[in-house]
């Protein structure tokens, strides 16, 4: 596995841990068990986790889902640590970089941030640099759904078009904040929006994310 991937797995495996299987997350009615039993489906079931994106199998996914859910919680955890089975995609390094850096990466967030306890994580310059770059090419898609103009803004400078449209908002964050913010985590994303007030309103309310 990818040194980024591979290292959120862990990170994302420790949180879950550490804080339960009846912990909250920030994935609205999943509590750490639900989200232990997605990464475990996602990467292990893919006859069932086209769901999330596939309307026809969606039924299929939440049955799979439920299996895994009431599966024990030890389990799932050292199934995320294990990785992928042999004959998974997610098994070679490039697809495992590409597809899991930053799942895990927001997986761990939610974790982390619905705890009452929780402090920020500060990311080094080269991670920031991949969730940015990783940002870039699929700001379009996460902010499809966007109901105004949407610019994600680094400090920096370096910005990205998540949607066309009028107004616009400004949202300016680091890397990791502004991903939260488009997987649909704005609540959550320190980040500073600037805009008409209305828009601003009605984008912190939007179904961003894929």
């Amino acid at each position: 596995m990818s040194t980024h991937a591979k290292r959120e797995r862990l990170l994302l495996a420790d949180l879950l841990e550490a804080a339960g299987p009846d912990a909250p997350t920030l994935c609205d009615g999943w509590l750490a068990r639900d989200l232990a039993a997605h990464v475990v489906v996602r990467e292990r079931r893919p006859d069932a986790a086209g769901g999330t994106m596939v309307s026809l199998l969606r039924n299929r996914l939440d049955r799979v889902h439920g299996e895994y859910v009431s599966k024990p919680y030890e389990e799932l955890i050292q199934l995320i640590r294990t990785g992928p089975p042999r004959m998974s995609p997610y098994g070679i390094k490039q697809v495992d970089e590409a597809a899991n850096t930053v799942e895990f990466y927001v997986h761990a967030e939610d974790v982390r941030r619905a705890q009452p306890d929780w402090s920020p994580r500060e990311l080094d310059s080269v991670f920031a640099n991949t969730l940015w770059s990783r940002l870039e090419k699929a700001a379009r898609l996460l902010g499809r759904k966007s109901p105004v103009g949407l610019v994600l803004r680094r400090p920096d400078g370096q910005t990205a078009v998540a949607h066309r449209g009028a107004p616009v908002v400004t949202v300016t964050g680091e890397p990791g904040e502004l991903v939260l913010f488009a997987f649909g985590r704005q609540g959550a994303a320190d980040v500073r929006l600037d805009g008409d007030k209305d828009a601003v309103a009605r984008l912190q309310e939007a179904k961003l994310g894929v």
